[in-house]
């Protein structure tokens, strides 16, 4: 009896097995979908690492499947990327759904399987610059990829350097460039389709549903707003934004653009894990000095320390200071550039007037004619528009253009003494009042 009981109860645990196998079988996992999309850069990085961490906490997680749509980015994102993608345990599907140029290469090369849909691309990865240096360490970065996942080397070095040959499939001086066909045709990836059932059925990969993750919003803002070309504009909108408002105090538009332009790069940056606390301190003093130097003209120390700590804080924000040297320079020649042609052709309006002091002399409006001003010498005025170091003043009761003579500025309401003239010239100095 003692025997009989033990094999009924070893038949039931069997049973019981075999349903909770049946029952895994029946349930296998999720299947979920990361899309990379758009310029591959460090806030693609931050996602992708932190979507990755999400599914591998899922235990019914069966396999990763990399949407891929991207023309290139930054090549050490890429990097960061490809090791991270070969580390996860779970099975891993690149899909280049339309495109995956440059940096898109190496994303695509690091997952176990690579398919491609119909009418899509992959190549021409060439470096930007593409010094020998930079260029070697790169195909150095594809060819290990490879290796590791089983890809030919050769033909994903070719993608990268025109110097190769390839017979039948590249010349010297191009570099290679696959539709998905082509790409079949050689083995160089494993399956041509558009459709995820598909796919997951080729692999033989079980499932039970498909979860497609979106990138976050914080993400695709930080995505913008580190762009290559996006940056440096951002930058720029920046410099004009504080230029204009130290040239037009009061005034409120430019310190909004400014800030508003500085706020969404440093936001980006900080969300991409580029900046950091350091950074936005330096960007918030410089700007608080750069407040202290418009209320206080005069280019002084104020004016100089805030504009180092700005650009202090923007290479400390950017991804090295390569790039933030490029962004720099980038946000300067468009600012130099855009101030000069607004002076030089901006409209005629109340903004340009304050910032080229271009008004009209014109005797029914007061002022006298260009003749020689050698009567009013010894007469004081009232500063009636900003002296920086021109502008106008009023002696008595006439409208004169006048230029300061020694101070580099001198505030609306001031009194003022004219010095001298030199033709139609006329220099004014402040006149000091008692207490001063």
């Amino acid at each position: 009896m003692k025997i009989k009981g033990i094999l009924s109860f070893a038949l039931i645990l069997i049973f019981a097995f075999s349903l909770n196998i049946v029952e895994a079988q029946e349930d296998p996992g999720t299947v979920y979908v990361i899309p990379i999309e758009g310029e591959i850069n460090a806030a693609v990085y931050q996602y992708v690492r932190q979507t990755i961490e999400e599914v591998e906490m899922d235990p019914d997680a069966s396999a990763i499947i990399f949407e891929i749509d991207t023309y290139g980015g930054r090549v050490d994102a890429a990097e960061d990327l490809s090791p991270m993608m070969m580390g996860t345990d779970l099975p891993t599907i690149s899909f280049v759904n339309t495109r995956a140029i440059s940096a898109g290469v190496l994303i695509t090369i690091s997952s176990d399987y690579i398919v491609m849909a119909p009418g899509s691309n992959i190549g021409s990865a060439e470096t930007i610059p593409d010094t020998e240096k930079v260029l070697s360490s790169w195909v150095a970065s594809l060819r290990g990829a490879a290796q590791e996942t089983g890809r030919d080397p050769q033909i994903v070095a070719a993608m990268a350097d025109n110097s190769l040959v390839i017979e039948g499939l590249v010349e010297r001086g191009r570099l290679l460039n696959l539709t998905a066909q082509e790409a079949l045709d050689i083995e160089f990836i494993d399956l041509r389709s558009s459709s995820y059932e598909e796919i997951l059925e080729h692999f033989e990969i079980p499932y039970n549903q498909i979860e497609s993750m979106e990138m976050p919003f914080r993400a695709r803002v930080s995505q913008f707003a580190t762009g290559t070309t996006v940056a440096p504009i951002l930058l720029s909108l920046g410099f004009m934004g504080l230029v204009f408002e130290v040239f037009t105090p009061g005034l409120g538009a430019g310190a909004i653009i400014g800030l508003s332009s500085f706020s969404l790069y440093f936001i980006g940056s900080l969300l991409a894990g580029d900046s950091g606390i350091l950074a936005i301190i330096l960007f918030a003093v410089g700007i608080i000095l750069l407040l202290v130097e418009a209320s206080i003209p005069g280019l002084g120390i104020p004016g100089i320390s805030g504009g180092i700590a700005i650009i202090a804080s923007i290479v400390l924000s950017a991804s090295s200071p390569a790039a933030a040297a490029g962004y720099i320079l980038i946000a300067m020649v468009l600012t130099i550039g855009t101030f000069v042609f607004m002076l030089k052709f901006g409209p005629k309006n109340k903004l340009f007037d304050k910032i080229t002091l271009k008004s009209s002399e014109r005797v029914e409006d007061g002022y006298t004619s260009s003749d020689p001003y050698v009567e009013y010498i010894g007469k004081t005025g009232v500063v009636v528009s900003y002296l920086r170091p021109s502008g106008t003043v009023k002696v008595d009761g006439k409208l004169l253009n006048v230029v300061t003579d020694g101070s580099s500025y001198i505030e609306e309401g001031a009194k003022v003494i004219v010095t001298r003239t030199e033709g139609s010239k006329i220099y004014v100095s402040r006149i000091e009042e008692e207490g001063m």
